[in-house]
């Protein structure tokens, strides 16, 4: 079955111990200013290979910050649906997990290993009086009567599972869903900077069911190569039938897009179709009854006609403010 009681913590971080041992986590300890948790970072796969994929974004940018932002301190268990708070590496348009890369946890030497990335950014987070924390996970406790034992705090509360959560085979597949994603997000409001943290296992399937978050026995893409480079959100004027979006063939091939479809945040979707050639841009209007491009942030995901996701962008209310320009992405 997915997880249970996933949900974001806001919170600031206090302390952290390196990993160690037959099943090491980074841990770190947080405070909602009410109560503490520990958070259990994996940084090590029991499935082969057992280098964790990772991807850090030093500027990351999401509709979700502006909605995360609003939350009080504390846990707050997640809605697993499009358009929420929810993360989901493939479905969320977090970022191009094409970018991932593989890395050990423990290495001699400097700044070579997890356990060294997530202390460049654990550490500063310590020190840093303004940066909020928003760990994403599964929470357990609190156990009234267990110490935390590793920081030695009483009621035990966790969290763990801050990492993907789905397209996961073997023993681990009852854990498999959709937009139950973990992640780590800090946010620097004095110098109105986010830092996402993401992480994966190699065992994990990055085309997974939209139902049950399972891997999909699917043909591959034949092709990765159309992009949304593009987008006007915010036409002048009445918005009706003004808003699109601009795709691009980067390849040296005609492309048939018979069958393919944009979707939006809330999994609305718009067919298209024809041919785009090498080198040819396409500039689709987007209709009344079909995805829509709100001004307060958005999503946009490009699906071959298998369903699979070829593409994804997304864009903040601040990309869309100005009235009548075009976003790039």
């Amino acid at each position: 079955m997915p997880l249970k009681n996933y949900g974001v913590l806001k919170s600031r971080a206090m302390n952290r111990r390196f990993a160690e041992g037959p099943s090491p986590h980074y841990q770190v300890l947080v405070t909602d200013e009410t109560q503490k948790y520990r958070l259990a970072i994996n940084v090590k796969s029991q499935e082969k290979p057992s280098e964790l994929l990772y991807f850090v974004d030093e500027n990351f940018s999401h509709p979700i910050i502006k909605e995360l932002q609003e939350l009080d301190f504390g846990f707050h268990e997640l809605e697993r649906k499009p358009g929420g708070l929810a993360l989901d590496y493939i479905r969320g348009n977090l970022f191009d997990s094409s970018l991932m890369k593989s890395v050990p946890y423990d290495l001699p030497g400097p700044d070579n290993d997890l356990n060294e990335l997530l202390e460049l950014y654990m550490a500063r987070a310590i020190v840093s009086t303004d940066a909020i924390l928003y760990p994403f996970g599964e929470q357990w406790g609190p156990e009234e009567d267990i110490e935390d034992k590793h920081f030695g705090f009483l009621p035990g509360n966790s969290m763990h599972n801050l990492h993907m959560n789905q397209g996961s085979v073997g023993r681990f597949k009852t854990d498999n869903g959709v937009f139950q994603d973990g992640g780590m997000l800090i946010h620097y409001p004095a110098r109105s900077q986010w830092v996402g943290i993401f992480l994966a296992f190699q065992s994990q399937s990055f085309h997974t069911d939209d139902a049950t978050g399972h891997k999909l026995d699917v043909i591959m893409p034949t092709t990765t190569s159309i992009r949304i480079f593009a987008a006007m959100v915010n036409p002048v004027g009445d918005n009706l039938n003004q808003e699109t979006v601009s795709l691009i063939n980067t390849s040296p091939h005609p492309i048939d897009l018979n069958g393919w479809t944009l979707a939006d945040r809330i999994k609305r979707q718009q067919r298209l179709k024809g041919i785009i050639y090498p080198g040819e841009v396409l500039q689709v209007a987007l209709h009344q009854d079909g995805i829509q491009l709100g001004n307060n942030g958005g999503m946009i995901t490009l699906l071959d006609d298998q369903g699979i996701k070829i593409d994804g962008v997304a864009y903040t209310k601040q990309d869309a403010q100005s009235e009548g320009w075009t976003v790039l992405f």
